[in-house]
This record gives C-alpha cells, sequence and structure tokens, in this order.
C-alpha cells in the first residue's frame, strides 16, 4: 500500500507540473540516449506464506527477509518533444546480497541474492527554473521485471534453497537533475533518485533438506521495493555544435559607413562590452549628432541555446550596457529607446538550444 500511494503521488505531481503556466520548460527536442547506474536499497520483503505449511515446522523462517545494499544500472532511448515532455524505454539490472537481518532461533547462515532484469516505459517532464545550467526533472513509468531469487538458509539439521524465476509488473517513480556539460555540446550529467515497486505477491520455489530427507515447498513474498540513487550521462543527438568562436572577448560585424544601423555582438552567455564594442557604440553616437537624430533605439537579443526566460533577461542586461555607454559619450538618455526580445527575433534562423554568434547581439537604430 504505501508503495502504490508513493508512485500515485509522483505520479499527480508531475501532472500537475505539465498542466503548471508557472513551469515552463528545457526545449530537448528529437533522439537521446542516457545510462546510469549507483546504489540499490531493497526495503524487507514481507513472507506471506509457505506451501505445503508443514515446511515451516522443520525449517523456521522470519515473517521478513533482509537485503545489503546493492548496485543498479540502466539505459534508456528516448524522444523529446521540444516542449519539456520526453518519452523514453528503459531497460535495467538490478542485484542485492542477501543479508543475515534479524534471523529466527534456529538459523545459524544465510547467503545468495535477489535479481532483477527487465524494462520500463517512462514519461517525463523537464523544468525551467531560469538557469541555463541545472534542469530537474520528475517522472514515472510501468513495465515489467524478471526477478530471481538464490538463497540459500542453514540451520541445526536442515539446508533451504530457492532458486526460482518470477515476472511481475512494476512501476516507477523519479526526480532528479540534468546539468548540462560545457564544452560538449548535447552531453549533460544527471542526479536522480528512482523508486520502484512490483506489484502483487510473488511465489518461489525450492527444496528443503531435513533428516535425510528433501521435500519441495513454495515460499510466497511481497512489498518487492527498490529505491535507487543513480548518477550517469544524456546525449541529445539532434544539438548543432556552436559556432567557432574568435580569441576576442566581444566581436562586431562590420557597419556601413554610411548606415544608420549599428550592430554589437556579444560571446556566449555574456553581456559585457569589449574594445570593438565600444568603437562601434562610438561611432554611433558620434553619428547621432550629424544627422540630427531625435531618437534612438536599442534592441537586444540572445540565441536559443538557452530558457526563453533567461534569454530574455540575458537581451535586456546587453541592451542596458550598449546603452549606459551611449549615455556615457554624452548622447541623451531621454533620446535612447531600450527595448529586449530575448530569442523571439534571430538574425539567424536556429533550432532551440543552439549557439549562433549572429544572434547574440544589440541593434542601434538612429531615427
Amino acid at each position: 500500500m504505501r508503495s502504490a500511494l508513493l508512485a500515485a503521488t509522483g505520479l499527480a505531481l508531475m501532472s500537475t507540473l505539465l498542466l503548471s503556466n508557472a513551469a515552463s520548460a528545457q526545449p530537448i527536442s528529437g533522439l537521446y540516449v542516457g545510462a546510469a547506474g549507483g546504489a540499490a536499497f531493497l526495503q524487507n520483503e514481507r513472507i506471506r506464506g509457505f506451501s505445503p505449511s508443514g515446511v515451516t515446522a522443520t525449517a523456521p523462517s522470519p515473517t521478513g527477509m533482509a537485503y545489503k545494499t546493492g548496485y543498479a544500472g540502466l539505459g534508456s532511448l528516448g524522444y523529446g518533444f521540444g516542449n519539456g515532455v520526453r518519452v523514453e524505454l528503459e531497460g535495467s539490472y538490478r542485484r542485492n546480497d542477501r543479508g543475515f537481518g534479524s534471523a529466527p532461533t534456529g538459523v545459524t547462515g544465510r547467503s545468495g541474492y535477489e535479481r532483477k532484469v527487465g524494462g520500463m516505459a517512462n514519461v517525463l517532464f523537464d523544468m525551467d527554473i531560469g538557469s541555463p545550467y541545472v534542469f530537474p526533472y520528475l517522472g514515472a513509468g510501468a513495465g515489467y521485471q524478471s526477478v530471481s531469487q538464490k538463497l540459500t538458509q542453514t540451520g541445526a539439521g536442515y539446508v533451504e534453497r530457492i532458486d526460482s524465476s518470477k515476472g511481475a509488473f512494476a512501476y516507477q517513480a523519479m526526480f532528479g537533475v540534468s546539468l548540462p556539460i560545457p564544452g560538449v555540446v548535447g552531453l549533460s550529467a544527471i542526479a536522480e533518485y528512482r523508486f520502484l515497486g512490483l506489484a502483487g505477491t510473488r511465489s518461489y520455489t525450492g527444496t528443503l533438506a531435513s533428516g535425510g530427507a528433501v521435500s519441495r515447498f513454495s515460499r510466497k513474498t511481497s512489498d518487492d521495493d527498490t529505491h535507487n540513487v543513480l548518477v550517469g550521462l544524456r546525449y541529445a543527438f539532434n544539438v548543432t555544435p556552436p559556432a567557432v568562436q574568435t580569441a576576442a572577448s566581444t566581436t562586431m560585424a562590420p557597419a556601413p559607413a554610411a548606415a544608420r544601423s549599428y550592430l554589437v555582438f556579444f560571446d556566449w552567455d555574456r553581456a559585457d562590452l569589449g574594445d570593438r564594442a565600444r568603437q562601434i557604440i562610438a561611432e554611433a553616437a558620434t553619428a547621432s549628432t550629424k544627422i540630427a537624430s531625435t531618437r534612438i533605439e536599442v534592441a537586444g537579443h540572445a540565441d536559443r541555446s538557452g530558457t526563453p526566460a533567461y534569454n530574455m533577461g540575458l537581451s535586456r542586461r546587453r541592451a542596458d550596457a550598449v546603452a549606459g555607454e551611449l549615455v556615457r559619450l554624452g548622447v541623451p538618455k531621454s533620446a535612447i529607446s531600450i527595448t529586449s526580445f530575448g530569442d523571439t527575433k534571430p538574425l539567424v534562423p536556429t533550432a532551440a538550444g543552439v549557439r549562433e554568434p549572429q544572434n547574440r547581439r544589440v541593434e542601434i537604430v538612429l531615427k
């Protein structure tokens, strides 16, 4: 019941975020692959019964089964729709060795493991928190897990062995963060918590050797729930590499001598002015006096490598930097009109996530 409640809570929370206007999404589009690994914490499983029931009188057994911290690994192939929603297929492997736990009287040894191998179908949602470097995400999934138990329990005069596999419907909920890796376009590190639960009960068959006789029995268990802490990598195929940058901190496009429009270009994720930028702004300031300009429009822009909200703020900072330099050069502040367009008016149309130098600009227009 606790497992089902946790999964349902995860699904409800994800649905709320999908429908909320307050949460925008990381624009991931197209195919991606991922891999992760880490620790698997298998909760104590409950033992629901034995068949035949007389086995319990010969081989004392607890009401639960304890396991040590194990390991988990998974790989995924997914597709992003560009609005924060992703779907993926996942294959996974988990193993937890048997712990001695609180053994009943007469039990002298326990060993073995439980192993899970399965496939899941997941739906995930990437959240935009206003940073181009950190993207939290939520997800939920359902699928199938093949569970193998290979366990041995010994005591005075008996040896109990289980070597059996069962399949089960599985469900999961996950929460994590992805961290784009600078310098490697499309590659992100991920860190994640994941809950995996199995529905219903499972009966595992085994043998009991006691008093020179060997008998077969079946043990029924439930509450097979695993908590996972994972780290890994995700690579998106559709992200276009950025253009090669020059060594200069700020680059400028040459402006025609008689032009009334001037372009100031910026480095990626920067809003500071270099020497060449100040030279172009000075030319605009001088021209504004020669042509008796009555209004100067300063419009900031950004490329699509960040989120829409972040890019809007970045384009504003760029416009403010250029306007401030114009005022320093003697242009009346009242003659300057400042606007910011974020990534909505590119010079070069690109896909989401592309770093395009010509789109990182401020336009100065003399009127």
